[in-house]
């Protein structure tokens, strides 16, 4: 039997980032990951980094990479009637940025800083499950190699995710979810391409909505709107190339370098919300406790105010024998959470197409975008939204 302080369910960036964390401030974490490392790193997610994710990645002593190899953009562009328009969003938040670093750099950082440290990280863990995390004993049961273990410790963080056991072990009388599913998906494409814009494209077009990203100089993340019917394999690298190209405004088309895709695939959108956060000394972390569609680039950096939450809640309860923070985790958490579902799904609503709301929808979509990138109001609005309103904001 294993004893330590904090289990983590979950090595991706926020089970990483928290145990990087405790870490730091002497806390004795282990984690368990049901996947090998190398299937963790392969997953293609997001790349946008608020200012909390950034902070929180030299908090943990592993932003020398993400500082060297980021690239800090300063606004984006929305794409409507077939003209761009530039939301200044530094100029518009008194000096605020985003970053653009691969989520999978982000992972390796954090998997390399603890690798480093001869921290326990225990890849392939099958059959995880909780137990007693409504006493002050929870322990963790897990089979590694063909042998049954088990962990006792004083909390459990569920960072393993959407489908992770962590939330799906909370009775159901204890807790509330709220979901909201889309009636199509983004088709992603990831490309050894330069991109065709220095920052992100938006573009709502009457074929639906489309995204110009990148994860570096050299390599591109484009994203259509499709219908939920359809399949990955009948969407050829041509047939890709020339849906975006539809899409976009002459001079992005002008400039698009197109490529064999790297990675392809078709991702669900959902807003989804889990109430609470804690279930004894249980805590739902990222993925596990709510999902937001990727318009808004908010997944990932929502899951990094969770652990900076949650990181501080335990730091507190070692250091000052307090139980104030873990109190206050899921209530800091959720008012957070909503504000950010709220952009994501107004974000969403506002740049796809909806076919049931036929052509006055997309009148109704265009009149709204033109009175926000000529109103600085408006434009201020999606410019602190979207670099993140500040960890104190609202608080009286």
């Amino acid at each position: 039997m294993k004893k330590t302080q904090v289990a983590i369910i979950g090595a991706g960036p926020s089970g990483l980032l928290l145990g990087q964390l405790l870490h730091k401030a002497g806390i004795d974490n282990i984690i368990l990951e049901r996947h090998t490392g190398e299937y963790v790193l392969g997953r293609i997610r997001a790349g946008i980094l608020e200012q909390v994710c950034i902070d929180l990645m030299d908090e943990a002593g592993v932003g020398e990479r993400m500082h060297r190899e980021g690239l800090v953009h300063g606004g984006i562009d929305l794409l409507f009637q077939g003209e761009r328009h530039r939301i200044d969003m530094n100029g518009l938040t008194g000096g605020k940025n985003v970053m653009v670093y691969g989520q999978t750099e982000l992972t390796r950082d954090l998997m390399d800083a603890r690798k480093a440290e001869g921290l326990e990280t225990v890849y392939e863990a099958l059959d995880v499950a909780v137990h007693d995390f409504d006493s002050q004993r929870p322990r963790v049961t897990y089979t590694h190699n063909g042998q049954a273990h088990e962990i006792q410790c004083d909390f459990i963080a569920g960072c393993d995710g959407f489908h992770g056991v962590c939330r799906a072990s909370v009775p159901r009388s204890a807790i509330q979810e709220f979901e909201k599913v889309y009636p199509f998906g983004w088709l992603g494409v990831l490309s050894d391409t330069p991109p065709v814009h220095e920052e992100l494209i938006y573009v709502n077009s009457p074929r639906g909505f489309a995204l110009c990203s990148m994860r570096s100089h050299t390599r591109s993340r484009y994203y259509l709107q499709v219908p939920l019917t359809d399949k990955v394999e009948e969407w050829s690298d041509q047939a890709f190339w020339d849906e975006l190209k539809l899409r976009l405004d002459p001079q992005a088309r002008k400039n698009l370098v197109t490529g064999p895709s790297i990675e392809k695939s078709i991702a669900p959108l959902r807003s989804f919300v889990t109430e609470p956060l804690r279930f004894g000394r249980l805590f739902l972390a990222g993925d596990a406790g709510h999902i937001v569609p990727p318009t808004g680039a908010k997944g990932l950096n929502l899951a990094a105010t969770d652990v900076k939450y949650l990181s501080g809640a335990l730091i507190e309860y070692y250091r000052e024998k307090s139980e104030a923070g873990i109190d206050a985790y899921s209530e800091k958490c959720l008012r957070r959470i909503w504000r950010a579902e709220r952009f994501s799904w107004w974000f969403t609503s506002l740049m796809h197409r909806f076919p049931e709301q036929g052509e006055i929808g997309q009148k109704l979509q265009e009149a709204e975008l033109d009175y926000l990138v000529h109103s600085e109001a408006g434009s201020r609005t999606i410019a602190e939204n979207y670099v993140g309103l500040p960890l104190d904001f609202g608080r009286d």
